[in-house]
């Protein structure tokens, strides 16, 4: 069948979002199907990817405030749908997007939107009071679940605002980590010896800097740690519209700034070098990054706030306060342990979360 893919907030530095596109594309591609990816771009542009996924780009503005991504119109979307004549259709936005399930009913075409936030969330982060922010959530979400044939959620934190409402047509399917390309066999000490200079554990947060991922607590996280006379260095690889502010913010301490890391490799050889990955944002659905320092034998501390609390478990990481004491002292507690058993047990986990197995859940829920 033909799958068309939609999605928004799509771009060369787009993060989790982009890989999961890319790797659910190339999985339905290598099942027999054939697949077209709708984004956002700078111009129009009409690609084969290596993958054998056809890549549609159409021209859109950027949104400000966002660091770069952009939004297609949705009017454009529909003149390039009725040309593509899809047999599925899957969207990955439920904001910019959130018509396309309208689009499909009137077309005969058997959709399914995949949430990959907590949009209840989302109002609650830009400052409306939370009852306020759950009755907006749960009206919408009855609109956009009436639309889909399906509503798939990576997580039961990511379900839990259609759970509310008692949504019919949800399903659970986890997203997949590469295991191959974040393999504990990618550490480089060398380099890690490099980048932590004189202090004795190295310490990274990988992903975008934007408001929601709340980088800040990373930084706090180093600060407790340094107050308290460890001697650690915190690695920040990733880029967006908060980097100024945290650069301040981080000014004095043992904070090394990256940038964002083009090559996954190079990302994965960060990850399998570093002795504790961190993850606070109190609203992941899933958390890729997190999902990719396990796979590379790395311990992650996370929010337990967000989905994350679901992956991270004793052993190969912890779920704890969104404070930076709280993370600190799990930071210290992770390294007070055996290395080897910590490494071992993020690499079984990640091992749980292979993209073949998520793959076969998605084309289970389009059918």
């Amino acid at each position: 069948m033909h799958i068309v893919q939609l999605a928004n907030f799509y771009g060369p530095r787009s993060g989790g979002l982009r890989t999961a596109l890319h790797h659910l594309g190339a999985g339905y591609v290598a099942s027999g199907h054939q697949v077209t990816l709708v984004v956002p771009g700078r111009h129009y542009a009409d690609e084969t990817l290596p993958s054998g996924v056809r890549r549609f780009s159409l021209p859109a503005p950027q949104i400000p405030g966002t660091g770069g991504y952009r939004a297609v119109d949705p009017h454009r979307v529909r003149a390039v749908l009725r040309r593509l004549e899809p047999d599925r259709l899957e969207v990955s936005d439920r904001l910019t997007l959130r018509g396309m399930g309208v689009w499909a009913q009137r077309n005969g075409v058997p959709s399914m939107v995949i949430s990959h936030e907590r949009l209840d969330r989302l109002l609650e982060q830009f400052l409306m009071p939370e009852p306020f922010a759950r009755r907006v959530a749960d009206a919408a979400n009855r609109r956009m679940a009436r639309h889909y044939d399906t509503v798939v959620c990576t997580t039961a934190f990511a379900r839990a605002e259609f759970d509310r409402i008692a949504a019919p047509n949800v399903r659970r399917v986890p997203l997949g980590v590469d295991l191959a390309t974040f393999t504990p066999a990618r550490r480089d000490d060398g380099w890690r010896h490099t980048l932590s200079g004189n202090a004795d554990a190295l310490i990274v947060h990988c992903g975008r800097l934007s408001p929601e991922k709340h980088v800040e607590r990373s930084v706090d996280t180093v600060a407790e740690l340094t107050e308290a006379g460890h001697r650690v260095r915190l690695v920040i690889a990733g880029d967006g519209p908060r980097r100024r502010a945290l650069e301040r913010r981080a000014r004095g301490l043992p904070v090394t700034f990256l940038g964002f890391l083009a090559g996954r490799g190079d990302v994965a050889r960060l990850l399998a070098s570093a002795d504790v990955s961190l993850a606070p944002g109190p609203h992941e659905t899933f958390g890729l990054a997190a999902l990719e320092a396990l796979a590379s034998g790395t311990p992650v501390v996370v929010s337990a706030s967000s989905a994350l609390r679901e992956i991270v478990g004793p052993g190969c990481g912890a779920a704890v306060d969104d404070h930076a004491t709280a993370f600190a002292g799990a930071v210290t507690g992770l390294l007070d342990g055996p290395e080897d058993a910590r490494r071992a047990a993020a690499r079984a986990r990640a091992e749980e979360f292979a993209w073949p197995k998520s793959v076969q859940g998605m084309l289970s829920a389009l059918v």
